[in-house]
């Protein structure tokens, strides 16, 4: 039965439109189960695998999003601040907040600006810094970030386990199991993950809401006992003078000690990933959201206001109120110095729902930060072909980072101040290379001024990040285990994946569309493979006579030329524009990639979907060694060019009777 001509145009290949090249999961229902993320319609879970996004919210509803991280380190900061800086605490918190407002503010600002998608400073980065260097770049900044989210998540478990301890009214078996009620905690964690996170938001809302108020109420009670107490201000001042005489050294000692107490920088990076959360204006422009950008800058400079009052009055209070040998190991308010206080001064009930307050929005941080690990790795490491496919998807990473965490939780046995050290300097490193993504950027767009003021802001944090690792290089040490991790999986994924289509999707335009129609017409495409360097008509025509010649293509057969023109060869996925051109009378499909065969293959099997005709390509065998002819495949994309696109044409389709086929001569 013929078609009607309704139905032959419908048929018709669209010019310009893009076809994406993507696998669907396969295998039984519970790997269709695990890998469901890779298409998640409803956008249920957290990441950018998520097809439909969720509905955005107001700039002080996402707060509370990053808020959840940001906030709660008030569980613990106070009382690491305290263990690591002791009666100069105080001190070395203003300069922290000054580094706060002044230094870490201003950058994520710019980089809310010009990284309004979600992915933070990391892709300003990828962007000024292209190639190999600029992919290895940011695989060491992953392996940081993961450090950072990671030890967010085993830290906040380890802490809110520490609470419920500490609490009068828990259990007795409770004491000495710290690190199986953290283990426990984690696996809840995991478990809301596999299930979805859609209402993370609402949740965040009311969690930061509660636990700031009773912050309010904790430390306005303690200035009041302060106050109330002026021999708490005699003692602390007077221990400060006979230990530091001099007020000079006290100022020294306040900016040589404040890196130890980063941890209350550590919501920056989240607030830029969660800006896709972010309501713009309804006229905004997708190239420029001036109304997203402007509810990120509420969001940060509001964020950091509220944590730099909370950093100073707490600071104060607990190392006036609290005695130091409490902050230590083993001590009442070691991880806990406001629960300490609340419990103190306002009673056990009080203290009891200020602790469970307290243990729900830091298990909530974990959430967060797992939120972060699933936007982050399936934004990069699958694009570079330096991961599975799966990825990809939600529920197999989150077991992975479920994982991780019990391993990190078992090895640290649950310690809080043992995990500092990392979580310091995974959230120091991102926040130096933030600085210096803004400091290249205004010096690309010739901002002097700028660029000197964000300069010596990256200079500081250059300074507390070393600061920070020779006093604690076990953060540096467990860093190195990420970043090595990484790079160790993603050569070998990259290698792994090396015979795979890396094409997302494939577009014709309107001449290229009427070349291959014109020879499928004829039953038979003919494809010349021809690498554009010498572009001349005595090239072209020497070109078709010896593939004529040698490869016996008949003389009255019409032939198209390919042409792949290189770009960044680091690059693993590409969406490829074919364009079509003619040239000294000549025919020719051009297209630009970092990648040779695998480019060949993936339009060779476009012009097979888009005529219906299997086409033939042709070509010359490539000089040089076969084992250097494989390392410029992997790192220049180009090397033995035949072979390997046979052998991705081997990968991609099964069926020989559809398979592109291949002539070297």
């Amino acid at each position: 039965m013929s078609s009607t001509p309704a139905e032959q145009a419908a048929d018709r290949p669209v010019p310009g439109q893009a076809h994406e090249v993507a696998t669907k999961p396969k295998g039984g229902a519970f790997r269709h189960w695990l890998l469901s993320g890779l298409v998640d319609e409803r956008g249920d879970h957290q990441g950018p695998h998520a097809r439909a996004p969720e509905r955005p919210h107001s700039w002080w509803q996402v707060m509370c999003l990053t808020g959840v991280d940001y906030f709660s380190t008030l569980g613990y900061q106070p009382a690491i601040a305290a263990l690591a800086a002791g009666i100069v605490s105080p001190f070395a918190t203003l300069v922290l907040v000054a580094l706060t407002l002044f230094g870490a503010l201003p950058v994520y600002r710019r980089v809310a600006r010009e990284s309004f998608k979600g992915s933070g400073s990391i892709a300003m980065l990828e962007r000024l810094l292209p190639w190999w260097a600029g992919k290895l770049f940011v695989l060491v900044l992953l392996g940081f970030a993961a450090t950072d989210f990671m030890i967010t998540i085993t830290l906040s478990a380890a802490d809110a386990s520490a609470h419920a301890i500490e609490n009068p009214y828990t259990p007795s078996w409770f004491h000495g199991n710290q690190v199986a009620i953290t283990l426990v905690l984690l696996a809840l964690l995991a478990a809301v993950f596999l299930k979805g996170f859609r209402e993370a938001i609402g949740i965040a809302v009311v969690l930061v809401a509660v636990y700031l108020a009773l912050n309010v109420v904790v430390i306005a009670t303690s200035i009041v006992e302060v106050f109330q107490h002026p021999t708490a201000i005699d003692d602390w001042w007077t221990a400060l003078n006979t230990q530091h005489g001099d007020p000079l050294m006290v100022v020294g000692i306040a900016l040589l000690v404040f890196p130890k107490l980063a941890l209350g920088l550590s919501g920056f990076e989240t607030g830029v990933a969660v800006m896709p959360q972010i309501k713009g204006k309804k006229d905004d422009d997708p190239a420029r959201p001036a109304g997203r950008i402007r509810g990120a800058h509420r969001l940060l400079t509001t964020a950091a206001l509220i944590m730099s009052v909370f950093l100073i009055t707490s600071s104060f209070t607990t190392t006036l109120l609290i005695p130091q040998k409490e902050f230590q190991p083993g001590g009442a308010a070691n991880g806990r110095a406001l629960a300490f206080l609340a419990h103190e001064y306002l009673g056990n009930v009080f203290g009891t729902v200020y602790d469970v307050s307290t243990i729900l929005i830091l298990w909530f941080a974990g959430a967060s930060a797992m939120a972060g690990l699933l936007n982050l790795v399936p934004r990069y490491l699958p694009r570079y072909g330096m991961a599975p496919q799966w990825a990809r998807a939600v529920r197999p990473l989150v077991l992975v980072f479920a994982t991780i965490a019990f391993i990190i939780t078992l090895v640290f046995d649950a310690n809080v101040d043992a995990q500092g050290g990392a979580y310091a300097t995974g959230v120091l490193v991102l926040i130096t290379s933030a600085s210096l993504a803004v400091s290249l950027s205004a010096w690309r767009k010739h901002q002097p001024r700028r660029t000197v003021i964000f300069s010596i802001i990256t200079a500081i944090f250059v300074y507390t990040t070393v600061v920070n690792v020779i006093e604690r290089p076990d953060g540096l040490r467990i860093a190195s285990l990420f970043i090595i991790g990484i790079l160790v999986i993603s050569i070998v994924s990259r290698i792994g994946r090396s015979f795979q289509l890396r094409a997302t999707s494939v577009t014709l335009d309107v001449t290229a569309i009427d070349f291959v129609l014109e020879d499928a017409d004829e039953g038979e495409i003919r494809i010349i493979s021809h690498e554009p360097d010498v572009d001349t008509d005595k090239e072209y025509e020497q070109k078709n006579k010896d593939e004529r010649k040698f490869s016996h293509i008949p003389q009255r057969s019409r032939t198209i030329f390919l042409e792949v023109f290189p770009s960044d060869s680091s690059d693993f996925e590409e969406d490829l524009v074919v364009e079509g051109v003619v040239k000294h009378g000549y025919r020719v499909l051009r297209v630009k990639s970092g990648n040779v065969p695998n480019t060949i293959a993936a339009v060779l099997l476009e012009i097979r979907d888009v005529t219906g005709v299997v086409p033939t390509i042709y070509f010359e065998w490539t000089e040089g060694n076969p084992i250097s002819n494989m390392f410029r495949f992997l790192i220049t994309g180009v090397g033995e060019v035949a072979p390997v696109t046979r052998e991705v044409l081997r990968e991609a389709e099964r069926d020989v009777k559809r398979r592109p086929a291949v002539h070297v001569s």
